[in-house]
């Protein structure tokens, strides 16, 4: 009999730990399946977002605030840029929203600086979620795939030469951790299904992201050096770069 009680006792605390542990993972996740959301902080505010740069060659059509930082406003070409009278920040007509830089007027340099360092912390917090849902998945080639929701991990570069679907809720969230290059080849689409939200995705790459010439990409692609969009790329998200962004008649608008 009391042999019995112990492994009754084993049996509930093993069955107290899966439960804690169950509910643990759960808090960490999306109301809709995959990862807890990436906080972006101010970095939310801006269609493009880089330290070094933005280039442009005309015509693109923007949607949302774009700005640079360190960089002052001559690290933005391309684009003609009007000072406000402010001072504060210039527009374009090339851009819906504001064109902002580190040596426009006060309080400008700051919140340029606030949002780089927010750019910086989602990445480092993107890159840094463990758990993954799939490592090496279809070993760095995801052409053609449909992916639901998820933490996804690649030690590689990841190649997408085909459509792929990413399927999922309103609230399913997906983070790719890439840690070489993303490219995704010219007239690939990235297709969204059952309702998903491209501000529920973020594309981390630990380089450079190539769009090619008129593929669409939906989600926040944020990279440890550059982003560079072929003619007619467009992209539902944010392109956030700690490098340059370089654009060349393409369509970005921020969710």
């Amino acid at each position: 009999m009391k042999k019995i009680k112990s492994l009754l006792l084993i049996a509930i605390a093993i069955l107290g730990v899966a439960l804690i542990m169950g509910c643990s993972q759960q808090e960490v996740s999306g109301p809709g399946g995959g990862p807890g959301q990436v906080d972006l902080g101010t970095a939310s505010n801006f269609a493009i977002l880089a330290k070094d740069g933005i280039s442009n060659a005309p015509t693109s059509k923007i949607t949302g605030d774009i700005g640079v930082s360190a960089s002052a406003a001559t690290g933005i070409t391309g684009l003609p840029l009007t000072l406000d009278a402010s001072g504060r920040f210039s527009t374009t007509p090339e851009v819906t929203g504001k064109v902002y830089a580190a040596d426009y007027a006060v309080p400008t340099p700051t919140y340029m600086t606030t949002a780089i360092a927010d750019m910086m912390i989602a990445f480092t917090d993107a890159e840094g979620r463990t758990l993954p849902t799939a490592t090496e998945l279809g070993a760095g080639d995801i052409s053609g795939m449909t992916i639901e929701p998820g933490l996804y991990k690649w030690g590689t570069g990841v190649l997408i030469a085909s459509d792929v679907t990413l399927f999922g809720s309103s609230s399913a969230t997906w983070i790719f951790q890439i840690a070489q290059t993303l490219t995704v080849e010219n007239g690939v689409k990235v297709i969204l299904s059952g309702g998903a939200l491209p501000e529920n995705i973020v594309w981390q790459v630990g380089s450079s992201a190539s769009l090619g010439t008129t593929s669409h990409v939906e989600g926040n692609i944020l990279t440890l050096t550059a982003i560079t969009m072929a003619t007619g790329a467009t992209l539902n998200g944010r392109a956030l770069a700690q490098s340059a962004v370089t654009l060349q008649s393409n369509t970005v608008t921020k969710p």
